[in-house]
């Protein structure tokens, strides 16, 4: 397969990408990594007029900590972080969630910003950034405004990215003492997307959980926030019987959809699994 003919550029600066983007709108596509939209393109699911590759900006990666908050840019490759001192102390979760991240070649390429702009609903890192409360600064021709993760995703590949925008670089604030992540997902073979997962980020004080938040992904169509699951575990001393209450009530935060894969009830039924084991998981 072949991609439609596309005009191509590769800007040096943000300001030119941005503008390049605020001229074109809709007919034209950031090329990061390329893990997604090649093979969109190929398929001809994506036709742009304009590819913009992003990939000579310098001011799109790297990884720093300031103030509390860890900042990775947009263009950071899949195995920079995965390797990086800074996110294994700082944000746990994410180190756990890398290795799961398709194969290492994919790694090697793909973009932390690309995986979180492309939305998919079965992709590790939207989940892990709205379960952490991080933030995505977004640049335009008009300016940079900030939003958080659970305002930035609003449906099957859909953001809250306009046409003229770019995403800069995630910021997460850095794990609070006390707190404990866990992260788990089930997937046919070690690479394929998730048949279904699950983020755990929760406070345990005094043996009793706390400000649990509870997110899955390739549930919906963008990470699913269990807030009837989180309530049940919230303020109870961590026990099979209060995992068991959070894997019962997912029937009030889950209505998953049918794919190739599974069914709605088999892929309720995979959630509850892995809800009990990732808690069991998060608190040891």
């Amino acid at each position: 397969m072949k991609p439609p003919p596309f005009a191509y550029t590769r800007p040096t600066t943000v300001d030119e990408a941005c503008s390049l983007l605020a001229e074109h709108g809709e007919e034209a596509k950031l090329l990061a990594g390329g893990q997604s939209l090649m093979a969109t393109l190929n398929m001809r699911l994506s036709a742009p007029e304009l590819l913009i590759d992003i990939n000579r900006i310098d001011e799109l990666t790297g990884i720093s900590l300031d103030d509390g908050v860890l900042r990775i840019g947009a263009m950071t490759r899949h195995v920079e972080v995965e390797s990086s001192p800074l996110v294994a102390e700082h944000t746990p979760l994410i180190a756990q969630a890398m290795p799961h991240i398709a194969h290492a070649a994919i790694r090697n390429r793909g973009t932390f910003g690309g995986s979180i702009a492309f939305a998919d609903p079965a992709a590790e890192l939207p989940a892990c950034a709205v379960a952490l409360g991080a933030s995505f600064v977004l640049r335009s021709s008009d300016g940079t405004r900030t939003i958080a993760a659970d305002d930035f995703f609003h449906g099957l590949y859909d953001t809250e990215l306009s046409a003229n925008e770019m995403l800069m670089a995630i910021e997460i604030p850095v794990i609070a003492p006390s707190y404990r992540s866990a992260f788990m997902e089930l997937a046919r073979r070690h690479g394929d997307y998730a048949m279904v997962g699950i983020v755990v980020h929760a406070r345990l004080a005094d043996n009793a959980v706390g400000d649990a938040m509870l997110v899955y992904f390739a549930a919906g169509e963008r990470p699913v926030v269990a807030r009837a699951a989180a309530a049940a575990i919230d303020g109870k001393v961590p026990s099979e019987e209060t995992f068991e209450a959070a894997a019962a009530a997912l029937d009030q935060d889950l209505d998953p959809p049918a794919d190739l894969n599974a069914d709605p009830a088999t892929r309720l039924h995979l959630a509850r699994v892995l809800t009990r084991r990732a808690l069991a998981q998060w608190a040891a």
